[in-house]
């Protein structure tokens, strides 16, 4: 099994690149805990897309603390990686997006996989639940997504982008994007809107479960999107919308996994206290060892 961690952001919210901020007890990457969760369930291949500038000390960071046997590719996000056939001609500087970064890892995923954001923390049992939906797994049209409380992700220290999920019978009905997310003494409110949210409401962390037919229809998918000039000096491609239009082609359904554990981010600088304050309760509370990998 493979895990696919989403690395390239600039983290022009946080005032620095937060994937590599070091908020464990040893100093260690919020990403570093996703991975060990994920190696505790039998992932034995980590993909990890980011930037140019990052490729070589992430690699040689990695290779150094996780186990021998884990095979580890890391890639560029690079926005001249774009289907063949396809002229453009562009200045911008900010990659395609979310289902781009999947899309860079087109040649090293070869069998189901998971997705997820570097930069977020997703908890042991999310990990056990995508495990369990990949060994049990009977169709390639089968994926999954695992779901949060909308109230146990929300910063205190600014609004938050999520998407927001319909689920009918344990299946994905669709994603809708909220884009200016936060709590106040009324309830959550989408600024945007002016609505008020649920805070039951199920939402999507990016923690999708897939293989590797996605591939392909994004292929179909950025092609489309490329031959409209209007996309290509700021707009991007995401996950959601892929995987929705897949669903809604009825091509994938979309089993919705209860995460069964809580989400962190550091979406703001001033996130970072609370990231820290609890790793170091994890690991206190034998969660994780101290230092996280034996390598170390």
């Amino acid at each position: 099994m493979t895990l696919l961690l989403m690395a390239a952001g600039s983290g022009s919210r946080y005032g620095k690149l937060k994937q590599f901020d070091e908020l464990g007890p040893k100093g260690e990457f919020l990403m570093e805990f996703s991975i060990y969760d994920a190696i505790s369930q039998g992932f034995d291949h980590i993909v990890i897309i980011t930037k140019a500038a990052n490729q070589d000390f992430l690699k040689n960071y990695l290779r150094k603390r996780l186990p021998e046997n884990i095979k580890i590719d890391v890639l560029v996000q690079d926005i001249h990686d774009i289907p063949e056939g396809i002229p453009i001609h562009t200045e911008r500087e900010k990659p395609w997006g979310t289902a781009h970064a999947v899309w860079t890892a087109r040649d090293v995923i070869k069998s189901d996989f998971v997705i997820i954001n570097a930069d977020d923390y997703y908890g042991k049992p999310a990990f056990e639940g995508a495990a369990n939906f990949i060994t049990n797994q009977e169709s390639d049209s089968d994926y999954a997504l695992v779901g949060y409380k909308l109230e146990d992700t929300l910063s205190d220290h600014g609004t938050v982008s999520r998407g927001i999920c319909e689920a009918n019978n344990g299946k994905l009905k669709s994603i809708e994007e909220v884009i200016k997310i936060h709590e106040t003494e009324a309830g959550i409110i989408d600024e945007a809107s002016g609505k008020r949210l649920s805070a039951d409401a199920l939402v999507s962390m990016n923690f999708w479960i897939c293989n590797p037919s996605i591939f392909e229809y994004i292929t179909g998918y950025f092609k489309n999107f490329l031959r409209d000039e209007s996309n290509h000096e700021k707009s991007e491609i995401y996950i959601p919308f892929v995987a929705q239009e897949m669903m809604s082609q009825g091509l994938i359904d979309i089993e919705v996994i209860d995460a069964r554990s809580d989400w962190f981010g550091v979406t703001y600088y001033d996130d970072k206290v609370m990231a820290v304050k609890t790793l170091k309760k994890l690991t206190e509370d034998n969660q994780y060892p101290s230092p996280l990998w034996t390598n170390e």
